[in-house]
C-alpha cells in the first residue's frame, strides 16, 4: 500500500469501503431477522450474551468502522459524534439485560455507516473525490 492511497483513499476504494464497512455494520447490527418479526439482530447482542469479552470484541470492531471513518476524512466532530454512539452502546452493553434489549433496538454501527455514507456521497448518491489537504 503506497502512502499517497493511504492519506489520500481513491474513489475506487472509497466505494469499496463503504461496501465492506456496511457489511461490517449489517453483520454486527442486524445480520437476520427475528421470525414472526420486523426486528433484525446482529452479532452485537449475541456477542454481549459472552460477558466482558464479547463486548469488548463487539465495540473493538465498531471502533474499526469509526478508524476507516477517520481514514476516509470525516470532520472531527462528526467522529466525535459516531464515539459518542457507541460509547452509548458501551454504556447500555454492559447492563445486564438492559444491554441485550439496547443492542437489539440502538444500532450504533448502522447510525454511524449512514452518517459515513451521507459524507462520502454526493447528491445523486455516488461516492465523491476525496478532498486532497494540499
Amino acid at each position: 500500500m503506497s502512502m499517497i492511497y493511504a492519506t489520500h483513499p481513491t474513489i475506487e476504494s472509497r466505494a469499496d469501503a463503504l461496501r465492506r464497512l456496511d457489511g461490517l455494520a449489517r453483520l454486527l447490527d442486524s445480520a437476520v431477522r427475528v421470525p414472526g418479526t420486523s426486528i433484525r439482530v446482529g452479532l452485537d447482542p449475541l456477542m454481549n450474551l459472552v460477558p466482558g469479552v464479547g463486548t469488548l470484541v463487539a465495540k473493538g470492531l465498531s471502533a474499526y468502522l469509526i478508524m476507516e471513518a477517520r481514514r476516509h476524512g470525516l470532520p472531527p466532530a462528526t467522529i466525535a459524534r459516531m464515539i459518542g454512539r457507541v460509547g452509548l452502546d458501551f454504556v447500555l452493553s454492559v447492563i445486564p439485560v438492559v444491554g441485550w434489549f439496547g443492542d437489539v433496538f440502538y444500532k450504533s454501527n448502522t447510525r454511524n455507516m449512514a452518517e459515513l455514507r451521507r459524507h462520502l456521497s454526493g447528491p445523486a448518491g455516488e461516492v465523491v473525490p476525496p478532498r486532497y489537504r494540499g
